[in-house]
């Protein structure tokens, strides 16, 4: 009897992000990708959300390797965090590798890996998988395809894709070579991404965005251009250095992260720009506003970033004015539309023009629509399919098109975070939930699950807190002086003033109606009622109630 293969998803099935899955074979296991989750509004405070790495932390010995698809964070990002617990080899091409190293080194982590670079069409053994990768286009360099000969035969992971014909630099997703595989092969089993699989007809590529930018470029020949992407977007910047240059124009970045994959991608032959070109940000006030464009990170108005600062007023480097055109070459993350309209009218109000997607078409998906994952189909014509990257809306949108292609439902199985399926020589069966699938959420140098501490927090945002202080005798049973209020973000300061000593009275009255009965236990809960049931009762509002009895 062949050895089964198990796969485990760890998350990306549910959310876009935090990408992870565990391929189990024998006593191996393979890692491919580790990514984050960015919050939303309904996890203030936290910095990112992990995979359940906690399913890995009993086979951390078994690990053979992680695969990386491409540089995005929410396939990589979780590498730091895991790699704080697990020790394993991490198999990338150079400008991933690029990328992983920066962030593994800001953590101290270089030494609890090895760092192994691939290539378009390599094929390598890790542990007993055999693996051959082949070249996707999507929104960043260098992503993969990855082919997975397992003893129950071919997995394939499209990881993130479009089939985009005219590719800025010219790497096409090789179908060619997946038909080749199919044929030859069989694939019995389609991981694919499922991310515009409710969308209908195909993907605009990336390079009809260059004759969008030369419009505007055109229409502004005396202003500075300062456009915003998302730093590994190599191919939109590359669009964007080209119009620059042909217009004049000298190019700086401004932003971190778009300085070093500025760097990295022209290190590695990614990006290319002539030297005479290129400025540093400094440089920039010392050329006329139609010899500059900034490429600029921000577009997602992301608090910090520079951008979102520009448009306040509060970055060292460059002051947005009338001279100014903003072009925001991306869409609004779902979420993220209120504070990209808050930064949008901040840079209107300083006199800037701001161009977005909504007026032009300067952005376009790095992931395929329903018309390219029926092509992607056709060509593999796998045995067994799960959809995987995206939300349940796009994962179920998948399976219902695969079904629609004639695929049957018995060998569709639509899973979600924390699931496992086992492919074994009577076929694929979904095991259900082996492990918890929950979120870790990295706090600052914390990491830690659960959703109470987010409740909390939104109460101290939204309502504030009240503290009431009380000081009882243990001995006689009486309180020693009258209850104080202290709050924060309850009512104006001199409302609670007003406030304060009506309710202490209250709470008097329940903690004296307390102790006359000659007890002293429920002493907090008693003080919470009464003080929660006077805030409310008049102001309307529920605020976190902090009693602090001390007994002495």
């Amino acid at each position: 009897m062949t050895k089964s293969v198990r796969v485990t998803f760890l998350g990306g099935l549910g959310d876009i992000g935090r990408n992870c899955a565990a391929i189990e074979c024998g006593d191996e296991v393979l890692l491919l990708d580790c990514g984050v989750l960015f919050p939303n509004e309904d996890m203030p405070g936290v910095d990112f959300v992990l995979p359940d790495l906690e399913y890995l932390r009993d086979r951390a010995d078994r690990i053979v390797a992680c695969v990386c698809t491409h540089g995005h964070e929410d396939h990589i990002g979780g590498l730091p965090y895991a790699l704080q617990w697990l020790s394993f080899p991490i198999y990338a091409t150079p400008f991933t590798l690029g990328l992983i190293h920066r962030r593994l080194g800001e953590h101290g982590l270089l030494d609890r890996t090895e760092l192994r670079p691939i290539g378009d069409y390599d094929r390598i053994s890790i542990g007993s998988f055999d693996f051959e990768f082949i070249p996707v286009t999507h929104s960043i360099p260098s992503g993969l395809i990855s082919v997975i000969r397992t003893p129950q035969g071919v997995i394939l992971h499209s990881s993130d894709f479009k089939l985009d014909l005219n590719p800025v630099d010219g790497r096409c997703t090789d179908l060619a070579r997946i038909g080749a595989i199919a044929c030859a092969e069989g694939v019995r089993l389609l991981l694919c991404d499922s991310t515009n699989s409710d969308m209908p007809g195909s993907t605009r590529s990336e390079s009809t965005i260059g004759p969008v930018l030369r419009e505007v470029f055109a229409a502004h020949p005396n202003k500075r251009l300062v456009v915003a992407a998302f730093a590994s977007h190599i191919h939109r910047i590359q669009q964007v250095a080209d119009v620059a240059v042909a217009a004049g124009r000298k190019v700086a970045t401004l932003g971190l992260s778009m300085k070093r994959n500025f760097g990295l991608a022209r290190e590695l032959g990614l990006l290319q720009i002539p030297d005479s070109a290129v400025i540093d940000i400094s440089q920039a006030e010392q050329y006329s506003s139609g010899e500059v464009c900034v490429v600029a990170t921000g577009s997602q108005g992301e608090v910090r970033s520079t951008l979102a600062m520009a448009a306040i007023g509060d970055n060292r480097w460059i002051e947005v004015g009338p001279d100014d055109v903003v072009l925001l070459s991306s869409s609004p993350i779902p979420g993220n539309e209120a504070r990209v309209a808050k930064m949008i009218n901040a840079l209107v109000d300083r006199g800037a023009e701001v161009v977005h997607n909504g007026q032009l078409e300067v952005h376009t998906s790095g992931h395929g629509k329903q018309d390219e994952l029926r092509t992607l189909h056709t060509v593999v014509n796998p045995e067994y399919f799960v959809p995987v990257h995206g939300e349940l809306r796009h994962l179920v949108a998948h399976a219902e098109l695969a079904e629609q292609m004639g695929m049957p439902r018995s060998q569709v199985v639509r899973a979600k975070d924390g699931d496992q399926v086992e492919l074994s020589d009577e076929g694929l069966v979904h095991r259900g939930q082996v492990t918890s699938g929950d979120y870790y959420y990295v706090n600052g140098q914390t990491v830690e699950s659960g959703f109470d501490l987010f409740a909390d927090r939104a109460i101290l945002g939204t309502q504030g807190v009240v503290s009431v202080v009380v000081v009882v005798s243990y001995e006689d049973k009486r309180l020693l002086t009258k209850p104080r209020f202290e709050s924060r973000g309850w009512v104006g300061n001199e409302l609670t003033q007003k406030l304060a000593d009506v309710g202490a009275d209250e709470v008097e009255a329940a903690v004296e109606k307390l102790l006359a009965s000659g007890q002293t236990n429920g002493l907090a809960r008693t003080v919470r009622r009464a003080a929660g049931q006077f805030v409310n009762q008049n102001t309307a509002r529920r605020p976190m109630i902090v009693p602090v009895v001390i007994q002495v």
